[in-house]
């Protein structure tokens, strides 16, 4: 019986890495007595698979993580004894039960949502009206959006604009942006916000009215949700592949 569960993290557990994240929840399981099944062989191990790694640095409303148990209770009860497993800066949203033959959570991840934000101490050059237009320009009057993304062993030129499905301003004011995101192209709000910051420096009506820079540090990155992407193109959050158990 395969299970797929939603979290959060915030707050100081922000800079908790993915490793330490997945040691983290092999323990909570235990805590909160889920029936989790473990693997065969020499080194036995929790059945236990993450959709996306969180960069550190993140905060997140939609995590996931897909388990397998023996048995289980329902969802209500669940979500209760891991939530009081839970340290401060993690909560656990949902626990469903995964039809069969659903892929698992790391396969099925194609786009990701992500809210970007000025840090208070920060200084925010933008109105929403400026950014507005500057991302509309940015984003929708440029045929293609040409970035050099460092490798492992290279560096190498891709279009950046197919993979950036929406890019908007919102109040704060701060951006709003769904990109690609999986195994085959993986599309961080970094390289976005790094190709806008270089795209303004060039722009000389942008170049003299702000003055923007990407700097991470100066930023909050919030993911806000992780989505599958159906046969006919639609983009489904990996909860919505679930149900609750009663």
């Amino acid at each position: 019986m395969r299970i797929r569960i939603k979290f959060g993290k915030y707050g100081i557990m922000k800079f908790i890495g993915h490793l330490d994240m997945m040691r983290y929840f092999q323990k909570a399981m235990r805590r909160a007595d889920i029936d989790i099944a473990y693997s065969e062989g020499f080194s036995p191990h929790q059945i236990m698979s993450f959709a996306a790694p969180l960069g550190v640095g993140i905060t997140s409303d939609g995590e996931y993580l897909d388990i397998e148990v023996h048995s289980t209770r329902s969802s209500e009860e669940s979500l209760r004894a891991l939530n009081e497993a839970m340290v401060e800066g993690v909560e656990v949203f949902e626990y469903k039960m995964l039809p069969e033959g659903t892929p698992n959570a790391m396969s099925s991840v194609a786009a990701a949502d992500y809210a970007v934000y000025f840090k208070e101490e920060a200084k925010n050059p933008f109105t929403l009206q400026v950014l507005s237009k500057a991302l509309d320009e940015f984003y929708r009057e440029q045929d293609e959006i040409i970035i050099t993304k460092q490798t492992k062993k290279s560096e190498k030129s891709m279009d950046l604009k197919p993979l950036i499905y929406e890019l908007k301003a919102v109040d704060g004011p701060g951006f709003f942006m769904r990109v690609c995101t999986g195994s085959t192209d993986n599309i961080k709000p970094e390289l976005v916000l790094q190709a806008f910051s270089d795209y303004c420096r060039a722009h000389p009506e942008y170049n003299l009215k702000f003055d923007f820079t990407f700097e991470q540090m100066e930023m909050q990155i919030h993911r806000k949700e992780v989505y599958a992407r159906t046969n006919t193109g639609e983009f489904v959050a990996l909860g919505e592949l679930g149900k609750d158990i009663q």
